[in-house]
């Protein structure tokens, strides 16, 4: 095996772009989790996302439109699940995985007549002075929007459920909907609102992988990544700051197997793929042995606004 082929600057490098689908889906779930809602269709709105923006991407020339178009899809997909959740009090369980198989079965269904196309894809930034340091700039400074973007919103988030008032109501309500209900709280409202939101991280992280990661529509592209996002969250203790640490760590574990294949490890490549995944069950595993800790108190229990 011969490591020295590795380079660190483009491993770096390479791990924040494979993070960010990832953390974009498991920053909005964690807001939806918040909420007290627990949705499962993570899997299904990113593959709805990543065919949709592709399409869009394709039809039109323009990534941008491909992005918005994949964020507004997945979004209005996720309504349906929070109409059948909290206004039709359906199981949150079953319509997560129900979301799931219709996401999965919508994208094949509109990406057959794009397969074997390519895409056009997000420019890297020049970022002035900073893409010029040694090293640091290529590692650090040389990636597309979104890369930066999903760093940007998860600040935005972690400053929207710590200081604001909005996230404070948020909070509240995930913790105990019936005492935000009696302070007068819209409890569904604000649960759809964050169903929509998290929808919509859903839809950009689905659509980064089909227009920028790879470039190109294959059916099932997501490869269970939606619900690597939901392990993120618990491991991640519903903090923000530790789904950045949780996307970036499984980042760094798929993009090390395959630096590792292509060195020539001695280790079967099954092993190596299955790595990633392993590691997640193993985290996920330790974490329930020890308790979880900072799940939201009401997280996955009906609102009856009558109660």
């Amino acid at each position: 095996m011969d490591l020295s082929s590795i380079n660190p600057a483009l491993l770096i490098a390479s791990i924040m772009i494979s993070a960010t689908p990832i953390l974009l889906a498991a920053l909005g779930e964690m807001v939806v989790e918040k909420a007290g809602v627990l949705n499962l269709g993570v899997e299904g709105m990113m593959i709805t996302g990543a065919v949709v923006g592709f399409a869009t991407a394709v039809s039109t020339g323009s990534p941008t439109l491909g992005f918005m178009a994949a964020a507004l899809a997945s979004a209005v997909l996720s309504l349906s699940f929070g109409l059948l959740t909290q206004v039709m009090l359906s199981n949150q369980v079953a319509t997560g995985l129900g979301l799931t198989l219709v996401g999965l079965g919508l994208s094949s269904l509109i990406g057959k007549p794009y397969e074997g196309m390519k895409s056009p894809t997000l420019p890297k930034l020049d970022i002035p002075l900073l893409g010029d340091i040694p090293v640091l700039g290529r590692m650090l400074f040389s990636h597309d929007a979104m890369v930066y973007i999903s760093l940007l919103l998860v600040l935005a988030v972690w400053a929207f459920l710590k200081y604001t008032r909005a996230g404070l109501i948020l909070r509240a309500v995930g913790e105990s909907h019936d005492a935000a209900h009696a302070l007068g709280y819209k409890v569904v409202r604000i649960r759809l609102m964050a169903i929509f939101f998290g929808g919509a991280c859903a839809g950009l992280g689905g659509a980064y992988l089909s227009l920028v990661r790879v470039p190109q529509w294959t059916e099932g592209m997501t490869s269970g990544a939606g619900w690597i996002a939901l392990a993120i969250v618990v491991f991640a203790s519903w903090r923000a700051g530790r789904v950045l640490i949780g996307a970036y760590l499984f980042g760094g574990v798929t993009v090390l197997q395959l630096n590792l294949q292509a060195a020539g490890a001695r280790v079967p490549v099954e092993i190596l793929s299955m790595s990633p995944y392993l590691i997640t069950i193993l985290v996920l595993v330790i974490i329930s042995a020890r308790g979880v800790h900072g799940a939201p108190a009401s997280l996955g229990r009906p609102f009856h606004a009558s109660s």
